[in-house]
C-alpha cells in the first residue's frame, strides 16, 4: 500500500446538501428547535392515521380501489381534495388516472419503445433535461439516474405518439411523475392523461400551436371577467391577458415555478377531478390577490402575476378557497363559443386562400 496516498477518509466527513422532504435543495432553517420538533411530532401522529385510512381504501396493492370508490365517492373526494399521503401518492395517482389498467394491458410495450425505437426529438429532449427540476437531487446530476429516467420516458412518449412527439413543457409533468413511480409507470401515466383514460385527452395542450392550451387560456379569460369583473376590466385596460402568465399553469398543471407541496396537492385533485381545478385555483390565486392588482400598473402587474406572495401559496388556504368556485357549465358554454369563433376563423383563411 502507498504510505504517500491520502486517503479519502482523511479529508473529514461528507457534508450531503440539506433537503427538504421532497429532495429538493433548501435554505437555511431558522426557525427555534422545539417548535419544529412539537410540530413535526404532532404532523407525525396525524399523517399515521390519515394513512392507515387510506389503506384500508385503498387495499392491497389497489385492489378494493375501484369496490370502494363506487361505493363511497363522496369520501373518496373529500379525502383526495384533503391531500393524498405522501408515500401512497404514487400508487393512488395510478389508480385514479386509470394508468395502472394501460400498464396491465400493455405489457412490454414501455420497454420496446425505450430500447428499440428512435424518436426524431432525441436532441431536444437532451437539451431540454437539465432544465426540469434543477434543484432536485434525483435530477441534479449530469447523465445521473434522475436524468436518465426522464429522458427515457420522454424519448418513449414521443415515439408512442408520433403526433405529439415532445414539447418543453411536458418535462416538468414527466419529472413529477418520475419522483413517485417508475419509468414505466410514469410513462403510462403521460399516456392516460394525454390520451384521455379518465377524463378530456390533453394531447391538445402539446400539439403544434398548442390548440388546447390557446382554448383554456381563452375560457380562463372569460371566468375573469365573470368571477372579477373590477380585474377582468383592469387587465382590459392594462392590455393584460392569460397567455402573459397563465401558460404554464395549464401545460405543466402548476409544476413549474409553484412551490412543490402545493403542486402536489393540486395533481392529487386533478388527476381524479380533471383540468377543472386548474381553472378553479387561478381564478383564487387572483381572488386572494384582488385588491393588490387592481392598483398595479402594466410592468408591475406582469411581475406579480408571475411572483405571487408566500402567504397565497399555502394550500390548506388556496385550495378551500377554489373548490366551492362554480365554473364547469360556463366552461361547456365558453367551449362551444370558441370553437364557432375559431370555425369562422378558420373559414376566413380558407376564402383568403382560395381567392389568392
Amino acid at each position: 500500500m502507498d504510505k504517500n496516498r491520502v486517503d479519502d477518509y482523511d479529508a473529514g466527513p461528507v457534508v450531503l446538501p440539506k433537503v427538504d422532504r421532497f429532495g429538493f435543495l433548501k435554505q437555511e432553517n431558522n426557525s427555534p428547535d422545539g417548535l419544529t420538533i412539537s410540530i413535526s411530532a404532532f404532523e407525525h401522529e396525524r399523517d399515521e392515521r390519515r394513512i392507515r385510512k387510506w389503506r384500508k381504501m385503498i387495499g392491497v396493492g389497489g385492489s378494493d380501489w375501484k369496490h370502494y370508490v363506487r361505493r363511497k365517492p363522496h369520501v373518496v373526494k373529500r379525502r383526495i381534495r384533503k391531500g393524498i399521503p405522501d408515500c401512497l401518492r404514487g400508487l393512488v395517482w395510478q389508480l385514479i388516472s386509470g394508468s395502472r389498467d394501460l400498464l396491465l394491458m400493455n405489457p412490454g410495450v414501455y420497454e420496446q419503445l425505450v430500447i428499440y425505437e428512435t424518436s426524431a426529438s432525441e436532441l431536444d429532449i437532451i437539451r431540454d433535461i437539465s432544465r426540469t427540476f434543477p434543484s432536485h437531487v434525483f435530477f441534479q446530476q449530469r447523465h445521473g439516474p434522475g436524468q436518465r429516467s426522464l429522458y427515457n420516458v420522454l424519448k418513449a412518449y414521443s415515439v408512442y405518439d408520433r403526433d405529439v412527439g415532445y414539447v418543453q413543457g411536458m418535462g416538468f409533468v414527466a419529472g413529477l411523475l418520475l419522483l413517485y413511480m417508475s419509468e414505466e409507470d410514469a410513462f403510462w401515466l403521460l399516456v392516460a392523461l394525454l390520451k384521455g383514460a379518465v377524463h378530456a385527452p390533453m394531447e391538445g395542450m402539446y400539439l403544434v400551436g398548442l390548440p388546447l392550451v390557446q382554448q383554456y387560456l381563452f375560457q380562463f379569460n372569460n371566468l375573469v371577467k365573470v368571477h372579477l369583473p373590477k380585474l377582468g376590466e383592469h387587465f382590459a385596460q392594462e392590455m393584460i391577458n392569460p397567455s402573459m402568465y397563465a401558460s404554464q399553469w395549464f401545460i405543466t398543471v402548476f409544476s413549474y415555478s409553484f412551490p412543490f407541496h402545493l403542486a402536489l396537492r393540486i395533481w392529487d385533485v386533478f388527476l381524479y377531478e380533471g383540468v377543472v381545478i386548474v381553472f378553479k385555483v387561478g381564478l383564487a390565486l387572483l381572488k386572494y390577490c384582488h385588491d393588490d392588482l387592481v392598483k398595479l400598473p402594466f410592468e408591475k402587474l406582469i411581475h406579480a402575476l408571475r411572483n405571487f406572495p408566500e402567504a397565497a401559496m399555502n394550500p390548506d388556504m388556496l385550495l378551500p378557497m377554489a373548490f366551492p368556485i362554480k365554473v364547469s357549465k360556463s366552461l361547456e358554454e365558453l367551449k362551444e363559443e370558441y370553437e364557432k369563433q375559431n370555425g369562422k376563423l378558420s373559414d376566413h383563411i380558407k376564402q383568403k386562400l382560395h381567392s389568392s
